[in-house]
């Protein structure tokens, strides 16, 4: 049995005020405001009530609360340049690593700084190696996959060895972790991602439609963004493509739309029920979107292995949309339930289609699911909550490194 520690159990009065200085890590990339970039800047927003922080990523351009660095570079060697400079500058108490390149980066820079003060904790958003083994037979070049699954395994091994607290995104990581290597984890908190006030708020939506030309259509939202070497996403547009064709002679009662690509870059022939809108560069325009859709779909196949979809999921649920979802597009998720707070499906393309038809025709008959939803949402997901409990994680891994 993995052995999970309980934040709830922590012995720690956070301060109104606190002289700790907080180094955060990560691949951080204002140019690409999703995906690896949320999880490290929202919890930085809200952990300057606890700590002096400071954020260190690729591109921390869009970090307006608190000094930053940005590397520039994914490069290990370029990462542990970074962080040996910010600890001689900035002298942190705590470094607060995201992933595997920033863990193995800061692990290093604090051997060679010999640094015995500063203690290290780490954030595993997923379990890389799982993700790569997953997919091994179904992309189309299996060995270079192969290649990343052996270099994250042997990577994130060396982190997990290391001894150093871990705060995992969801509870499935602390179960890969003790299938996957020797040991059986006792220092891994389970704390999964928030959702933005903008989101929860209705103040910041606009009053005009967005979806006003597609109407009397249902819109089913997808929000799939490129993203750096993982093609969850890539797999999520081809299902919502098959999906939209098996639909496409009911498009005057369900349409679908995808944020995040646009239509250019799919080589195949689309469906007339279906939109591209791109990425959306103001944050405004992409709250609107998600707040005028009708149905928040999570079309991921099994193999995709969606440890990212979370966000996507939380963000339907906060906007009070509908969501359905394969049993992938819930990974993480473990609080929300099928009939409950959303509509599970199988992987199946019709029964997924048949699913959405259904649900396009009756849609307020599924609003006791939607409001169950967004009340979690709202009592247990927001940031600063988040924030509140790793800041406890951070305080007592600090003070136990004192003892």
């Amino acid at each position: 049995m993995t052995l999970v520690s309980d934040p709830k159990n922590l012995d720690v009065q956070l301060p109104d005020v606190t002289n700790k200085r907080l180094l955060i890590v990560s691949t951080l990339d204002s140019s690409q405001p999703f995906g690896a970039f949320t999880r490290p800047f929202y919890l930085g927003r809200y952990l300057i009530k606890y700590f002096e922080v400071c954020q260190l990523g690729l591109n921390c351009s869009a970090v307006d609360y608190a000094p930053f660095v940005s590397v520039g570079s994914r490069s290990l060697s370029s990462y542990v340049k970074a962080i040996v400079k910010s600890i001689e500058e900035f002298r942190p108490d705590i470094i607060y690593a995201q992933e595997t390149l920033p863990g193995l980066a800061a692990l290093m820079a604090l051997k060679l700084k010999k640094q015995q003060n500063c203690s290290l904790v780490l954030d595993f958003h997923t379990f890389s190696a799982y993700e790569y083994w997953s997919r091994l037979f179904s992309v189309a070049n299996p060995f270079k996959e192969f290649v990343q699954l052996i270099k994250t395994y042997i990577a994130q091994g060396v982190l997990i060895f290391s001894g150093n607290p871990i705060i995992a995104a969801g509870e499935s990581i602390p179960r890969l972790i003790s299938q996957w290597y020797p040991i059986k984890p006792h220092n891994i908190y389970c704390i999964g991602n928030g959702v933005t006030e903008d989101l929860l708020n209705p103040e910041f939506v606009t009053e005009t439609d967005p979806y006003e030309v597609l109407r009397p259509a249902k819109i089913v939202v997808v929000v799939a963004p490129k993203t750096f070497q993982f093609p969850s996403n890539d797999m999520s547009i081809s299902m919502t493509i098959e999906i939209a064709k098996y639909l496409e002679k009911y498009k005057k009662n369900i349409h679908f739309v995808v944020i995040g690509r646009d239509a250019d870059k799919i080589e195949e022939a689309l469906p007339s029920n279906i939109t591209f809108l791109g990425f959306l560069p103001e944050r405004k325009d992409f709250v609107s979107h998600l707040k005028y859709a009708d149905i928040g779909l999570l079309p991921f196949p099994k193999q995709a292995v969606a440890g990212g979809a979370r966000n996507k999921a939380l963000d339907y649920f906060a906007s009070s949309k509908l969501v359905v979802s394969t049993p992938e597009g819930l990974r993480c998720l473990e609080d929300f339930h099928h009939l409950q707070h959303l509509l599970e499906t199988g992987y199946s393309v019709p029964e997924i289609a048949n699913v959405l038809m259904e649900v396009a025709l009756n849609l307020e008959k599924y609003q006791p699911l939607v409001e169950a939803a967004h009340t979690m949402i709202q009592d247990r997901y927001s940031w600063s909550v988040k924030a509140e409990i790793i800041a406890k994680i951070l305080l007592e891994t600090k003070k136990l490194k004192k003892l």
